[in-house]
């Protein structure tokens, strides 16, 4: 092996050696005729995780472009769906500094995902969803301005998919190529194809129509006289009590299963943790002395079993194998060069293993705890409303309450 000229060590020792990135940043200091004033906090940002971070700096600061932390945090980036991890870097770098603004990645990706929705639709159906999702977009961006609640790119998004499956529908099922030709009759089957989500997709096409009546498209709006009577109870899926002693040996004994998929299906069976609540949980927000946890928007701190806790203990572990100083704990190879949560889509999949989705898991422990508690303090530990909890009751009726509020008015009703 050929060894390192000045510390005589070969080239596996000298890759992981500590010192390695900060050999590179001063070479890269003698290089440069005027280096940067943060040079030296760079390298000690990047120390510990990724010593070609410095290289890449390199090549950016010695070419004949701006040198300024924006302009180099955009020549940074990669074409396509993923900026990079030296870009991340390099963004979480400036911004928690204050050098730089946050790069529109987000939005690309939004725009990318609403674009292949809409080339997905059928051509002559194509430029209304388009004028559409224009309209929308603009909407967003006032709402922005007025500091209202704009749509999410998720709502938006959710809303071009709705649209497409109808004009995919009306194309292949009805013969029909122009949105002016659709009847209620048309929207009404539409509908029928997926009876659990009437409710939804009924909203997105009333606003579809509005728009498209507004601008000329058609004549008549199909869902002026359609409604969406659904029942208020909740009616999903529950496990039953043997899949969930099954889950819970699973993710207690089972070493096999990923760190992530145990942490978040135990928080889900026993605390009733949302996605987000797990996907946002950072390792600032767990207490190792009273062993606690902050989940979310909750107003306290959730007391952790001793089962819960050797789990979240694991995937801690399993977050010191990476290099990072990503503070969520759960942390991916695509977010541990950065300081952002896993994405929607990895943790989409996390529980694919174990057969069951995590809102069917989270509901079972919600009806639990709402069947036999007040709904009005399980709605104030876990931080909702006060009107989310009474869906879980829709279908449960207290009979004894019921006899005795009915004899109680009975004795106390006032005579004549």
């Amino acid at each position: 092996m050929r060894k390192h000229a000045g510390l005589g060590l070969c080239s596996p020792c000298w890759q992981r050696h500590p010192g390695r990135s900060f050999i590179r940043g001063e070479h890269l200091r003698d290089r440069l005729a005027d280096p940067p004033s943060w040079l030296a906090d760079f390298v000690a940002h990047v120390a510990a995780r990724h010593c070609g971070f410095v290289t890449g700096l390199g090549r950016l600061l010695e070419d004949e472009h701006s040198t300024s932390p924006q302009a180099l945090l955009e020549r940074s980036r990669r074409p396509g769906r993923s900026m990079g991890s030296f870009a991340r870097t390099l963004e979480d770098f400036f911004t928690l500094n204050g050098r730089a603004l946050p790069t529109d990645q987000a939005e690309r990706l939004a725009a990318g995902r609403r674009k292949r929705r809409i080339d997905a639709a059928p051509e002559p159906l194509r430029p209304a969803i388009a004028a559409f999702d224009a309209s929308r977009m603009r909407a967003q961006e006032r709402a922005r301005r007025a500091s209202t609640r704009p749509r999410s790119n998720h709502t938006l998004e959710t809303a071009l998919a709705t649209l497409r499956d109808l004009a995919l529908f009306l194309v292949d099922h009805r013969g029909k190529n122009d949105w002016a030709l659709s009847d209620v009759h048309d929207v009404e089957a539409f509908l029928a194809s997926l009876p659990r989500a009437r409710k939804r997709r009924l909203t997105v096409l009333r606003q579809f129509f509005r728009f498209a009546r507004s601008q000329h498209i058609v004549l008549i709006d199909p869902t002026r006289t359609l409604t969406a009577k659904e029942p208020n109870g909740f009616r999903g899926r529950t496990l039953t009590l043997d899949q969930q002693r099954e889950l819970f040996r699973r993710w207690t004994t089972d070493e096999r299963v990923h760190p992530h998929e145990a942490l978040m299906g135990m928080l889900a069976l026993l605390h009733g943790a949302s996605s987000s609540e797990v996907r946002l949980l950072q390792v600032t927000d767990l207490d190792p002395v009273a062993h606690t946890v902050r989940l979310g928007k909750r107003p306290h701190p959730v007391p952790m079993d001793p089962a819960s806790w050797t789990v979240l203990q694991r995937c801690l572990a399993h977050r010191e194998v990476w290099p990072t100083a990503n503070p969520h704990v759960m942390v991916t190879k695509g977010t541990k060069a950065g300081r952002s949560p896993a994405s929607t889509a990895y943790q989409s999949h996390v529980l694919d293993d174990c057969g069951y989705p995590l809102r069917m898991i989270r509901s079972t422990r919600l009806v639990d705890l709402v069947n036999t508690m007040d709904p009005k303090l399980v709605a104030a530990a876990f931080g909702m409303g006060p009107q989310a909890t009474l869906i879980y009751l829709a279908d449960h009726v207290d009979r004894e309450a019921e006899l005795t509020s009915r004899t109680t008015a009975r004795f106390t009703r006032p005579t004549r």
